[in-house]
């Protein structure tokens, strides 16, 4: 029941209450049904005894006259209903006596009473009233559901916003900071729609001033590490020298970090795909990695692959480059195993879990290299990229394994 949509619930809901209805509604129309054929039955067997027990009933006595006022009898000739008796009547009841025969006829519309005694026959019309509660039943039951139908229908036209409500959280989920909610109802789901939109709107008043202050801010770094790096070329202390050149291209890697997690979590960013192989990645990986190849071994098995090389490259990247960074002996090992990419690398296992180290500004306590961007930045690619990416410690071996799994 937790799943199930409100729209289903309340078909649902409406098909129990109509069938349940039904079934009542039938079990009450059978009942009086057969109730009142047998009151029927027991009021012609009444009339039967009056016709077949009475000897001096003649044609035109008072007696006969008030059997015809008490019951509601009507004498008809014979003849005008003979037809109609013969096409469609139906024997219901037949009593029998010395004095004669008593016939109880239905036809469509109506009922007759035959008597045929020794000294006369005699042709009746049954006058009284029919028992009219079926009819009233089912009348009932019809407006119940003529109700019911409309309070389903406006309970629908009530929840149809809902539907539209959805697709356009559906749109900013996507990335349309756009999408406007115009839903203008004074109800629930009216206080809903202006409070998200409300909450768009902010949304993407904050995005904005975000982009803009970290484009201004990149911007303005940008020139003074440039004349920074040229000013310590002419600095004779190779140590001093050193130490400045290492914290302005830190400076510079944050800087570039930034801008790569800027445009990665964009959120019209789209990655593009196309056919290319493993070992093409690999090469791109390399070449973006810049890293001496003494610091790593590849070892891959060369595969066709529908995705983003660059950010696949993106990825290794990072993965291999914190595996050189972090590990005591400043050296890392890509595998292909089946489905999965493995990078590894010694070092002692995670302290934390792996959704950890993938929040942004993120990192071990002893570390002192890096600005915690990489794993959030490889998180976030390779979400773009459907692809999973898990972590393990290999005890065996005592390294880290980072795991990027492209099926």
């Amino acid at each position: 029941m937790k799943n199930i949509s409100v729209t289903t619930f309340i078909h649902t809901l409406f098909a129990v209450v109509v069938i349940v209805l039904g079934v009542t509604f039938y079990y009450l129309i059978s009942s009086s049904e057969s109730q009142r054929k047998l009151q029927q039955i027991n009021r012609y067997k009444v009339i039967s005894d009056n016709f077949l027990t009475n000897e001096d009933l003649k044609l035109d006595s008072s007696a006969l006259k008030k059997i015809y006022k008490t019951y509601k009898l009507e004498p008809i000739d014979p003849k005008s209903v003979k037809e109609e008796i013969q096409q469609s009547g139906v024997t219901i009841f037949s009593g029998k006596s010395l004095y004669g025969d008593v016939r109880v006829f239905r036809t469509k519309d109506h009922y007759y009473i035959y008597v045929e005694r020794f000294d006369y026959n005699l042709m009746m019309k049954d006058n009284s009233p029919e028992g009219y509660l079926s009819e009233l039943l089912m009348t009932i039951m019809t407006v119940l559901v003529i109700i019911l139908l409309i309070m389903y229908i406006a309970v629908l036209k009530k929840l149809y916003p809902l539907k539209k409500l959805h697709k356009q959280i559906e749109q900013f989920a996507s990335g349309n900071l756009d999408v406007k909610i115009d839903y203008e109802g004074g109800d629930e789901i009216g206080k809903i729609a202006k409070s998200f939109d409300k909450a768009i709107r902010h949304i993407k008043h904050l995005i904005s001033s975000k982009n803009l202050f970290m484009r201004n801010i990149m911007h303005e770094l940008k020139t003074p590490i440039t004349k920074g790096r040229i000013i310590i070329e002419t600095i004779d202390d190779e140590m001093a020298k050193k130490v400045l050149k290492n914290a302005f291209e830190r400076m510079n890697e944050l800087i570039s970090d930034l801008a790569e997690v800027e445009r990665i979590t964009m959120y019209n960013f789209a990655p593009e795909f196309h056919k290319t192989k493993l070992s093409e990645v690999m090469e791109r990986t390399i070449k973006v990695l810049m890293a001496d190849p003494s610091k790593y071994e590849i070892d891959i098995q060369d595969r066709e692959l529908y995705t983003d090389i660059k950010l696949l490259a993106l990825v290794l990247k990072n993965l291999m480059d914190n595996g050189i960074k972090y590990s005591p002996d400043k050296f890392v090992k890509v595998k292909s195993v089946g489905n999965k990419i493995e990078v590894r690398s010694k070092g002692e296992p995670l302290k934390e879990k792996l959704s950890y180290y993938t929040e942004p500004f993120s990192q071990e306590e002893k570390r002192s290299q890096g600005f915690g961007l990489g794993l959030y930045i490889v998180a976030n690619v390779l979400e773009k990229l459907n692809y999973g990416f898990r972590y393990r410690y290999d005890k065996e071996k005592g390294e880290n394994v980072f795991e990027v799994i492209i099926d």
